[in-house]
């Protein structure tokens, strides 16, 4: 079980409804994937209690994992509604299903123990990418140990690849990682601070535009959806106007400000944001908005 608008990577099971570059281009699946691999994946709506509810009690004897982004960042930023989580938990722990989280986004970035530690849910099983490279490429998986001794040599499942325990993206991975836990992780409240500046500031400009739109933050990530919102999964997003975003992508760039050229994708505030930048983006923006409107 996948999430509608969630990305897991470009594996044959898991672009059935996904989102990232899939939603950007409105593909509705991939042509190539044999339909016997698509039925596999069943994707319901992210934030919605009763699907998760009614999906695992029709089929939870054949449930082998629920895998979702714990904070949803491909469909744009969409954070779990409170108790979302925990259900995910109960519903895996009740059939004997896997509950698996993709932190490739909010790994590090929700906090030193992630989105599972900022929620207070564990899952069997957590998916790390480029972050414990710090940005080289590079991916993780790990979770509870008798699942981790199925791997081989120690089990019969096998796992390899090109870029495996890379000590070039490793080195850096503990640079990056050391750098976050200095001072307890104080500099995670400083990019809270700058995220939170730069939310109150676009919505300011959008209020004072009157234009239609919203702004979902999560920590340090947030998306600019061209709807009034709320926006709470996939279905929400889609509603968003993707052709006024072009423009307001294309005139922001004009502005000096470069965003993530999709509707759908993340903003990312780092440590490397300063007061300036968050003020000159505002600005930007209410200036790029106030011509929208106008034309």
């Amino acid at each position: 079980v996948k999430f509608d608008g969630c990305y897991h990577g470009h594996s044959d099971g898991l672009l059935v409804d996904a989102g990232s570059g899939v939603g950007t281009l409105g593909i509705p699946g991939t042509p190539g994937v044999p339909a016997d691999v698509a039925r596999l994946t069943l994707s319901i709506p992210y934030n919605d209690f009763s699907a998760a509810k009614s999906t695992m009690q029709e089929m939870g004897g054949k449930i082998a994992a629920i895998l979702v982004e714990p904070i949803a960042g491909n469909m744009g930023v969409v954070a779990p509604e409170p108790g979302f989580l925990a259900l995910l938990r109960e519903l895996c722990d009740g059939c004997g299903a896997l509950l698996i989280f993709d932190e490739v986004i909010s790994g590090f970035r929700a906090g030193l123990s992630g989105a599972q530690g900022l929620y207070g849910v564990r899952p069997d099983l957590t998916c790390l990418g480029k972050i414990i490279g710090g940005g080289l490429p590079v991916g993780a998986y790990g979770g509870r140990r008798d699942l981790m001794e199925k791997i081989a040599p120690e089990g019969p499942v096998y796992q390899a690849g090109t870029l495996s325990g890379n000590p070039v993206a490793l080195a850096a991975g503990i640079a990056v990682i050391g750098e976050l836990m200095k001072d307890d992780g104080a500099i995670y409240q400083k990019i809270e601070k700058t995220s939170a500046r730069l939310e109150k500031g676009l919505k300011e400009a959008i209020g004072k535009t009157g234009t239609r739109a919203c702004v979902n933050r999560a920590g340090s990530v947030l998306t600019f959806f061209f709807t009034e919102g709320p926006v709470k999964n996939y279905e929400d997003a889609k509603k968003s106007d993707t052709a006024l975003f072009g423009r307001f992508f294309r005139e922001m760039a004009e502005e000096g400000v470069y965003l993530p050229p999709s509707q759908f994708e993340a903003w990312f505030v780092s440590a490397a944001h300063t007061e300036e930048d968050v003020e000159k983006t505002v600005s930007a923006a209410g200036r790029v908005l106030s011509r929208i409107k106008k034309s």
